[in-house]
């Protein structure tokens, strides 16, 4: 069984419980068992634009934390896990930083080294289990549906740090939907941002760019729009109402995390998996409700 510290952030334990809910539902039927980080704090994402030092202090001391325990880290949101993967990189390139930075973590009796892995639910599910593995668990394909994939920005840039998919063309979501019977269709806006990351600032544009993203696979006809950052998850699924009213339009698409498809398609209890958490209206899916009445 593979050890995985279990890195939330700040948006999944705070609103987002349907991701939380189904990770740890879902992962542990992969050999993979989640330690909670009860000491991490805030990756430091949010401040790189006002102190780099503290940015790069809280990243290296949440991997630090894992590196006492031996195990490797998890980060479901792409903004952590770019934020660590960079502080990651500019340590390992600037040994006096990385000095500086370990003085003050020697008050709190940690130190980073820079030797574990780091993971994205779209990496760890892609690559390390693997489209085999993730196949043989499927005891429901989800055959009867056709969805887009919402990656997120942060998910797949910028593309010179170690991102878990391709920036210009990324495909492991819709492997990942393919393993267990969805069918997928590309869409022009894919890549287009969600708002998420402006919305404190720029609210109406915020909610135009996600009302536009959910109008495009909508009247394309498919039947609803996968995720894997919360972020994107936040616009698309629990603001949608809203991206409909600053639009003038009207949306009705199911938003579902990957994770709970695939939890889904497992056979899990779909209470267990936070769908009733899901704003959006993923009862109107017809393939998830004859699961849930052969239960």
């Amino acid at each position: 069984m593979k050890e995985l510290g279990l890195y939330l952030g700040c948006v999944i334990p705070t609103e987002q419980y349907g991701y939380e809910m189904s990770i740890r539902e879902v992962l542990p039927k992969f050999d993979m068992e989640l330690v909670d980080l009860e000491e991490s704090t805030c990756c430091g994402a949010p401040l790189r634009n006002v102190n780099m030092f503290t940015t790069m202090y809280l990243s290296a001391r949440n991997m630090a934390l894992c590196e006492k325990k031996g195990i490797d880290l998890y980060a479901p949101c792409p903004i952590c896990h770019l934020g660590l993967i960079e502080a990651k990189e500019n340590l390992e390139e600037n040994p006096e930083l990385k000095a500086k930075i370990n003085s003050k973590l020697e008050e709190e009796d940690l130190r980073y080294e820079g030797t574990i892995e780091l993971y994205h639910t779209l990496d760890l599910l892609h690559d390390e289990i693997g489209l085999d593995e993730i196949e043989d668990q499927v005891e429901e394909p989800l055959d009867d549906l056709t969805f887009a994939a919402h990656y997120g920005c942060n998910t797949i840039r910028p593309n010179d740090l170690d991102r878990p998919d391709d920036s210009e063309n990324p495909q492991k979501l819709e492997e990942l939907m393919e393993a267990i019977g969805i069918e997928t269709e590309d869409y022009p806006e894919k890549l287009d941002c969600c708002g998420g990351q402006v919305i404190s600032d720029h609210n109406e544009s915020a909610l135009t760019k996600a009302g536009e993203k959910i109008e495009a696979v909508q009247n394309q006809g498919l039947d609803g729009l996968s995720t894997i950052c919360p972020w994107g998850h936040r616009m698309l699924d629990s603001k949608q109402d809203s991206a409909a009213d600053t639009i003038g339009e009207s949306l009705d698409l199911p938003v579902m995390y990957y994770i709970q498809l695939l939890g889904i398609a497992m056979g899990i209890d779909q209470s267990r998996l936070g769908l009733e958490l899901n704003l959006s209206p993923v009862d109107k899916l017809e393939a998830i409700e004859s699961i849930e009445e052969a239960e």
